[in-house]
């Protein structure tokens, strides 16, 4: 991933994750969380220096550089504590934990993350990046070692005593983040004050939200899309397709092979960090389907193929799941891999070149900036000018396919970024809804095939009897699967069921979702843990509802049980989507623009919802056209079920034992039939699809 300094090998020499073996050879003598790391800080009375990252993160391997591959300061680790180096993808569990308490402590968040605590894990410092010497106010770790070394010698109780405070101000948050009642009342009031706080935030110059640095918030977009199709607000609208234009023509795109970086540094969505996120890809994929639906924009439909074929290219395993990230830095330098000079640009392209560097703003100065002096590299980031003429550049661009191919081919000869080729259940989960998604909209069955075969990857090498492992990494799975691993797959696995009605993904997703009530539910206050109840590791059980970078577990499970109790008239599963409101409900209402994803469960709620039960085969025609009706039209809160239309078949016996309502709906004369409901109230059926178009014109669209 990044050049590393090699001395002896440390214990991380026998792990899987691609970031723990970054540091396999570092001279601080790393342990990976566990029994042996905690009962040896206890045995030598030292206390645990924890220090958690990513493969893909620019700043970890600056403070790697600067201290884990340092000699002196490896020295002063070792002598002081017993340290521990966890891969916060493989770990999001004790991610999620010591995030928090960060945060607590300084108010701040971000990786690296480093962790000094006791040997029963409880914390009592918490920093984000330290630098090796103190700069500009920031302590460095070569002074802030034997502060701490002194401390737990000679004032141990005062750092126990503050560590215990901190665990009880976490157990008081977790205490009082859930206020179940059955006196709330949800309205959609809560849906127009998230929209009014977006609209006050929205940069109508570049799109995003305020200044900078500006992340990609994909369900922030559906919600408003959403609120569009359910309001005809026009301002919303704009607001989504001024974003995804302007994030799809800065430098957080890759105009040359595709795929999003993680976020901008600046305003303009020029300058990325320049890690690609698999996360990243599948939410801003199924958000670009959601727009490409909604307007017919052919620009929309152009990212969705590039993003797709940039998946295959590069985040695509032979077993058929999903790698998690590619790398910011190669040869040891951020975004090396992704930068153009002019005189390049000339040499590749000759006569064409011109027009490249008239469209993508390349000059001989560059606007890249080193980032110790702030002056330009001479190095430029493709990019289109943020104008009124942006359309038409977009345009101009998907017309530069075999040139923008000479300088792909260019590139691929250069020392690509490391790969980080975990594969986690949780992202992938979200990739197979993004596919699936785009399969139905575009008509694409290879995108249906990638979903199909992710999936069964996951069904097949981490999914045990009823339960899910987080991780697989050559050859190896391991970490017991968390909440966003079932939430994520579940998701994945209604979408495919909708795009390919193969009834054998909902039975998965049931058998997972009874599994994650049985083990995840806080039968108390309501919700899901971010941990199951057997899990004992680990200092504190938390839940999560805020909808950061990723949607929060809890809020995809709000919209899951929503689909899973329609599709399947089990009405226990919206009790429970009920309870869920209700524990989190309340704070929401108090910052309704950082739940995004758990009020668009809400907007199933608040809003009409649609069930089209169909009873025919896939392949007649009156229901290909009824599908590609639906192509057309984006239709919210609605859900899809085919039924075998045969009810002397295994299949259809199969089908009714766990969607035991369909016997409730007859096939009139061997004719495809249509019963549309809303919010439970079903019209009498139909055997035209025109009639059906009529009654959706007229209810819906």
């Amino acid at each position: 991933m990044h050049n590393v300094k090699v001395f002896n090998k440390n214990r991380l020499v026998n792990e899987k994750s691609p970031y723990l073996l970054q540091h396999a050879y570092n001279p601080v003598d790393w342990y990976p969380w566990g029994e042996e790391a905690f009962s040896s800080a206890a045995a030598q009375d030292k206390p645990v220096f924890l220090s958690i990252g990513y493969s893909t993160c620019h700043w970890c391997h600056v403070m790697a550089k600067e201290s884990f591959e340092d000699l002196f300061v490896a020295e002063l680790i070792n002598d002081a504590f017993i340290p521990i180096k966890v891969d916060r993808e493989e770990r999001p569990d004790i991610d999620n934990i010591y995030m928090a308490v960060c945060q607590m402590m300084t108010g701040l968040g971000g990786w690296p993350l480093t962790i000094i605590m006791t040997p029963e894990k409880k914390p009592f410092f918490a920093a984000t990046y330290i630098p090796k010497r103190n700069r500009y106010g920031r302590i460095g770790l070569s002074e802030l070692i034997p502060e701490i070394k002194e401390l737990w010698q000679k004032n141990r109780e005062e750092l126990i005593d503050n560590a215990d405070k901190v665990i009880e101000l976490l157990n008081e948050e977790e205490s009082t983040e859930s206020f179940p009642s059955d006196s709330i009342t949800v309205n959609k009031k809560i849906i127009a004050d998230a929209v009014m706080e977006l609209k006050t935030n929205f940069d109508d110059i570049y799109g995003g939200y305020g200044n900078a640095p500006k992340f990609p918030i994909p369900h922030q977009e559906i919600f408003l899309l959403n609120y569009y199709t359910q309001t005809r607000d026009e301002e919303a609208l704009e607001m989504v397709e001024k974003t995804l234009l302007h994030m799809r023509a800065g430098g957080i795109y890759d105009h040359i092979g595709s795929g999003f970086h993680r976020y901008s540094t600046d305003r303009s969505w020029l300058v990325p960090h320049f890690e690609k996120m698999l996360y990243d890809q599948a939410l801003l994929l199924y958000l670009y389907t959601t727009a490409y639906q909604i307007t017919k924009k052919d620009i929309y439909k152009s990212t969705i193929i590039e993003l797709i074929e940039y998946l295959k290219r590069k985040l695509s395993s032979v077993e058929g799941g999903f790698y998690s990230a590619e790398d910011a830095d190669s040869e040891g330098e951020e975004g090396k891999y992704y930068l153009w000079d002019l005189e390049e640009i000339k040499d590749i392209l000759r006569e064409n070149a011109d027009e490249v560097i008239e469209l993508y703003n390349i000059n001989s100065k560059g606007n890249f900036y080193d980032e110790s002096t702030e002056k330009r590299t001479g190095k430029n980031i493709l990019h289109l000018k943020q104008n009124q003429n942006l359309m038409e550049d977009l345009k101009k661009e998907s017309e530069f396919y075999f040139i923008r191919n000479a300088l792909y081919q260019a590139r691929e000869k250069r020392i690509h970024p490391g790969k980080d080729d975990k594969i986690l259940t949780d992202w992938n989960g979200l990739l197979i809804a993004a596919l699936a998604r785009a399969s139905f909209v575009l008509g694409e069955n290879e995108y249906l095939k990638m979903a199909e075969r992710g999936a069964n990857f996951i069904i097949n090498h981490l999914k045990r009897d009823e339960f899910l492992l987080h991780r697989y990494c050559n050859g190896e799975t391991a970490v017991e699967g968390l909440l966003d691993d079932y939430a994520f797959f579940i998701w994945g696995l209604i979408e495919l069921y909708q795009a390919s009605f193969k009834i054998e993904y909902i039975y998965q997703a049931l058998d997972l979702n009874d599994y994650l009530l049985q083990k995840f539910w806080d039968e108390k206050k309501g919700g899901f843990f971010y941990t199951s109840c057997d899990d004992k590791e680990l200092i504190l059980r938390r839940k999560e509802i805020y909808d950061g970078a990723l949607p929060s577990g809890n809020s995809i499970m709000l919209w899951n049980l929503i689909r899973l109790s329609h599709l399947t008239g089990n009405h226990k599963l919206e009790e429970k989507a009920d309870l869920l409101v209700n524990a989190f409900y309340q704070k929401a209402k108090m910052n309704p623009s950082a739940y995004t994803q758990f009020l668009v469960g809400l907007q199933a709620v608040l809003y009409q919802y649609y069930d089209l039960i169909i009873i025919g085969n896939k392949d007649d025609k009156e229901l290909i056209k009824i599908l590609d009706f639906l192509k057309n039209n984006y239709i919210n809160n609605l859900s899809l079920l085919l039924i075998p239309p045969d009810e002397r078949s295994n299949n259809y016996r199969d089908f009714a034992k766990r969607v035991n309502y369909i016997n409730n709906y007859k096939q009139v004369e061997d004719k495809v039939t249509i019963y549309f409901c809303e919010d439970y109230t079903c019209k009498l059926p139909v055997t035209d699809a025109d009639e059906l178009f009529r009654i959706l014109k007229k209810n819906i669209l």
